[in-house]
């Protein structure tokens, strides 16, 4: 299923981006003291406790006569409030309640969804006192944070994880549909791949970026199988996403990516691998999701025998984290293998699904150890003793050791490797998990 979103909003200042930043336990969203700084929005997928949701930084929400730019953001606000399952108001305890706050609260009451009115920079006990001034906002009782040192932190993520909707079974399970997520840059040929996959004119193509506004679904059947197509707009530099219209379809495809089953990456094979197509792979496969590559306009190239595997060397390069994803040379307009794609959708499909006895884990990890043993640290003796998988889609193996939290980055890349050596999972992201036996 897709993934819960959270919004982050506020006024200019409180502390938004610092607490995005502080969730994520990473430097992503750029803090400043200077109002304002956060334009466009960020996105994250986060965790807690097991549930993750994707997590949007949105910019400040002013009370004055906007200029463009600022209309802009508080449009873009509006819209992650609309779009959000939850939503974070944060407000600022130093300063106490603004006519800006009056006025975000009235809007999020309206809204009728889930709300937490969290108190940021309460950094003591006396501040902490004065988070009471918000009672008047009418949204309950505020909880009082403190992003800089961490303060209540953990309890306002227990609070969200309760406030998330419910999880549920993964759509297309029940009907056996494969749910697939077009996705790309802009004007890589993804209308026209749906086009001649499906043989008749579902999406409107159009030689100018962006004409794709919104995901649309596409059902239909190929050898006994159902599959959902997504065709999402095109994936843009973020600095690029300058309408509204713009942000909302960003915001579309991001949930179309994680509520998808497989996702096929097209890429043009006229310009090659660019920068923002590895923004793309890494967006679909960091929200662990199964990929496909599709080079496409394949029929542009001037080729010999040796060209695909010679642009299969450049690829892998390129992403050379993600080699695992299984790549396919087609033309969307010619037609040009273009339904060889589905078979391969549907066996890493079923690959993301596969699962290992647990018999079968033991003697595996028997024998990557006996080759190559873990390496000792701080002067402790590392022994992994048992392995397990735990989850399907994405596959997920948890290693029970002496010192889980011993083991170093190069020995896990290793253990990796050698799980995709023995079971493929081609196309398919799987988990590594480390805990003490």
């Amino acid at each position: 299923m897709a993934l819960p979103m959270v919004a982050i909003v506020g006024r200019p200042n409180v502390g938004k981006s610092s607490l995005f930043n502080r969730m994520l336990q990473k430097r992503i969203a750029v803090v400043a003291e200077q109002p304002g700084v956060t334009r466009d929005r960020n996105y994250a997928t986060c965790d807690w406790t097991g549930r993750h949701f994707q997590l949007i930084d949105t910019g400040g929400i002013v009370d004055i006569k906007p200029d463009h730019m600022e209309q802009l953001i508080v449009d873009h606000a509006q819209i992650a409030i609309e779009e959000a399952d939850v939503i974070l108001f944060l407000v600022d305890t130093q300063v106490g309640v603004d006519p800006t706050d009056h006025k975000i609260a009235k809007s999020l009451a309206k809204s009728g969804k889930a709300c937490i009115l969290v108190a940021n920079k309460a950094d003591n006990d006396n501040l902490e006192q004065e988070i009471y001034d918000f009672l008047k906002l009418g949204l309950g009782e505020p909880l009082p944070i403190s992003v800089t040192g961490g303060r209540g932190i953990g309890d306002l993520m227990d609070q969200l994880v309760e406030n998330l909707p419910p999880e549920e079974e993964s759509e297309g399970e029940d009907d056996g549909a494969i749910r697939v997520a077009l996705v790309g840059r802009p004007n890589v040929g993804k209308s026209s791949f749906i086009n001649k996959l499906i043989g008749w004119e579902r999406h409107i193509v159009s030689p100018v970026a962006g004409t794709t506004r919104d995901s649309i679904d596409t059902p239909f059947e190929y050898e006994d199988q159902t599959y959902i197509m997504v065709d999402t707009a095109g994936l843009r530099k973020k600095f690029k996403v300058h309408e509204n219209i713009e942000f909302y379809t960003t915001l579309r495809s991001t949930r179309a990516i994680n509520s998808c089953h497989v996702a096929v990456i097209l890429i043009d094979a006229a310009e090659g691998v660019t920068a923002q197509d590895q923004k793309v792979v890494e967006q679909v496969l960091g929200a662990r999701r199964p990929a496909v590559l599709a080079i496409n306009k394949w029929d542009l190239i001037e080729k010999d025998s040796r060209t695909a595997d010679e642009f299969t060397r450049e690829v892998h390069d390129i992403i050379a984290r993600f080699s695992y994803v299984p790549i396919v040379y087609i033309s969307a307009l010619t037609g040009q293998r273009v339904q060889k794609v589905l078979p391969i959708v549907k066996q890493v499909y079923e690959e993301a699904r596969k699962r290992i006895p647990t018999s079968e884990l033991n003697e595996f990890l028997e024998g990557v150890v006996a080759r190559k043993h873990p390496p000792s640290r701080r002067g402790k003796y590392i022994k992994l003793r048992y392995l397990t998988q735990s989850e399907i889609a994405p596959p997920t193996f948890i290693f029970f050791a002496n010192h889980p939290t011993l083991i170093d980055r190069s020995y896990i890349g290793y253990l990796t490797n050698q799980i995709r050596k023995a079971y493929g999972f081609e196309g398919v992201p799987i988990r590594l998990k480390f805990r003490r036996k």
